[in-house]
């Protein structure tokens, strides 16, 4: 119950985390009559009453690929208030002035499989080379992209960009002020906050930097994702891809 309640996790993350089934958690979920994360709140964890959304998904790897910027404060050395005490972590990062990273994501929408890395900005030349980048994981995970999606940033409208993503991918805009068009990216950047970025405190920007690998390792690899049927993103992709053989 406390992972429901404590964490948010769905039925799927609870039955990963704890090596029990799925169908042993949601029997034990019903018995206790915990409501569905749709109707807690994110911040109490308490229930409300929210409609429930409407999910969309492209049939295939590679129909529809979101990329997004997510930018982050960067850890001062010796740690910020997480660390150190309020006072002493804000007069920290005023005196290091640590400034911020950009995380450049790609996530497949079919399969959730994702591509990241952390950047010094988001310039017109880094989103492209970033995609290109992005592109050679997706195709050597045996994924052709057909579509990718992105805000109206100025990076994305650049011939950089749109270079950059090549003959045969079309290009598609979020409509504005509707982040979720671009809802799969989204979840992840929440998803990242929560089980990365935040989850511990770190001493320095430096020590949440190495743990980033593996996270994203984990993510991709072994994370059960309640979207997805509790699969992870790469049985996702090699379900998808065995069923074409």
């Amino acid at each position: 119950m406390s992972l429901r309640f404590a964490r948010r996790w769905g039925s799927h993350r609870i039955a990963w985390h704890l090596h029990l089934s799925r169908s042993t958690v949601e029997n034990v979920l019903r018995r206790y009559r915990m409501p569905h994360l749709s109707q807690l709140d994110k911040a109490t964890g308490l229930p409300v009453r929210r409609p429930k959304p409407v999910r969309y998904e492209h049939p295939n790897p590679g129909d529809l690929v979101h990329v997004d910027v997510k930018k982050l404060g960067r850890i001062p050395d010796g740690g910020g208030h997480r660390v150190m005490s309020r006072q002493r972590g804000q007069s920290n990062r005023k005196t290091s002035r640590p400034g911020y990273a950009y995380l450049h994501h790609a996530i497949d929408d079919h399969s959730r499989l994702a591509y990241s890395e952390i950047l010094g900005d988001e310039r017109k030349e880094t989103a492209a080379a970033f995609w290109e980048r992005a592109k050679a994981f997706f195709t050597g995970h045996g994924i052709t992209v057909l579509r990718v999606i992105t805000d109206n940033g100025s990076c994305y409208r650049s011939h950089a960009f749109n270079d950059a993503l090549g003959v045969g991918v079309k290009h598609k805009f979020t409509r504005p002020y509707r982040p979720q068009t671009n809802g799969k990216v989204e979840r992840f950047n929440r998803t990242l906050a929560a089980e990365w970025a935040y989850a511990r405190p770190y001493r320095s920007e430096a020590e949440r930097f190495a743990a980033y690998a593996d996270w994203l390792h984990e993510y991709n690899h072994h994370r059960a994702h309640g979207g997805i049927d509790g699969l992870s993103p790469i049985q996702r992709v090699h379900n998808v891809t065995e069923s074409y053989n």
